[in-house]
């Protein structure tokens, strides 16, 4: 399965929370863990990561702690997914394409060029904003699936 590492997925969940929120709203990273089922100890490292590519923002103290850096209508998943994984690329030889000594005539590494830079345009569009808004009112509130089962219930449960 060609997919993203589980922080990643914690952090589009961490910024779909923020979105959820009304502007410049500030949340605690404990607050976040509850609600996104994120563990409390990968919290912090994912924040830091999301804050140094100008994703976040946060602020210590009484009346601190974390917002969007920006409006979430300007935060589309692939910069929450760069900020994590780096950039998008289904191959090694899309980002380094010297390491292979065959990139020059491979038909294939032209195809995961074309393909990588489809699946970043197509990460691009998807706005945080727009996820807010299709959140249902339970899931916006951090409730679990409308289910009520976990991630994994929740699919055996469409079987």
């Amino acid at each position: 399965m060609i997919g993203i590492g589980r922080q990643t997925d914690y952090a589009a969940r961490i910024v779909l929370h923020l979105a959820s929120l009304e502007p410049g709203a500030r949340v605690t990273a404990g607050e976040i863990a509850r609600k996104r089922l994120i563990p409390p100890v990968l919290i912090r490292r994912i924040v830091s990561r999301l804050s140094s590519a100008g994703i976040l923002r946060t602020a210590r103290g009484s009346g601190g702690g974390i917002a969007l850096a920006r409006p979430a209508r300007k935060v589309s998943l692939r910069e929450v997914v760069e900020a994590m994984e780096g950039q998008v690329a289904l191959n090694g030889c899309v980002v380094n394409p010297g390491d292979c000594p065959l990139s020059d005539l491979c038909p294939v590494q032209r195809a995961w060029c074309r393909a990588s830079r489809q699946l970043a345009s197509a990460l691009g569009k998807i706005r945080f904003s727009d996820l807010a808004a299709s959140m249902t009112p339970k899931s916006a509130s951090g409730g679990p699936p409308p289910s009520g089962k976990g991630r994994r219930g929740a699919k055996e449960a469409k079987s």
